[in-house]
């Protein structure tokens, strides 16, 4: 037969804590195991009851691959063509911080335009016009639809890094150190994609 305890009404016991006694019928036991009075008690932190999370996800369920942006073109500041001496045919481009790869091919654009081209005067085509002419340089050829190779332009960092230049095919700079091409010329890659 299971012993039966007393009820303690008149009993005394020593908090493990403290070390006082209380009244028996006072007394609890904490989630430390220790034998406390109702007044030395003392919760568990919820810090101490940490809530384990698994990872973040890596993989998404309907996972495509990048797509590959096609090359468009770049808006290069007003008057970006500077001829250089009178009877030359070299072109200085200015496009400040351009990254771009010497010995590349580039076309020059300008400004867009709507036209009937290959679709009709109620459902036009847009299209490019030629830069204007300047210093006997013609636009047509400035805006070549072969594009030009560029080059290097001096050996300062502020020249590589702002200017390069190319060599128009069948014009000359009539006087030399002008400027043209206007506010909306912009350079691409040869063919523009759709």
């Amino acid at each position: 037969m299971a012993g039966v305890f007393a009820k303690g009404k008149r009993s005394m016991a020593i908090s493990d804590r403290s070390g006082m006694a209380f009244p028996y019928r006072e007394m609890v036991k904490e989630w430390t195991g220790m034998w406390v009075h109702i007044s030395e008690y003392e919760p568990k932190s919820p810090q101490l009851e940490i809530k384990v999370t698994g990872g973040d996800p890596q993989a998404l369920l309907h996972a495509r691959t990048a797509r590959t942006e096609f090359a468009t073109t770049t808006l290069l500041p007003w008057n970006p063509f500077q001829t250089q001496t009178s009877g030359s045919n070299v072109i200085r481009v200015n496009e400040p911080g351009h990254n771009r790869t010497m010995g590349d091919t580039y076309r020059f654009y300008g400004a867009t335009m709507y036209a009937p081209g290959s679709g009709t005067t109620t459902n036009p085509v847009a299209q490019y016009a030629d830069p204007p002419n300047f210093d006997g340089i013609q636009g047509s050829n400035i805006a070549k639809a072969a594009g030009y190779v560029i080059s290097q332009y001096g050996t300062t960092l502020v020249q590589t890094s702002n200017f390069y230049q190319f060599t128009v095919d069948s014009n000359t700079a009539t006087t030399g150190f002008q400027e043209g091409g206007g506010g909306m010329v912009s350079i691409g890659p040869v063919t523009i994609q759709a």
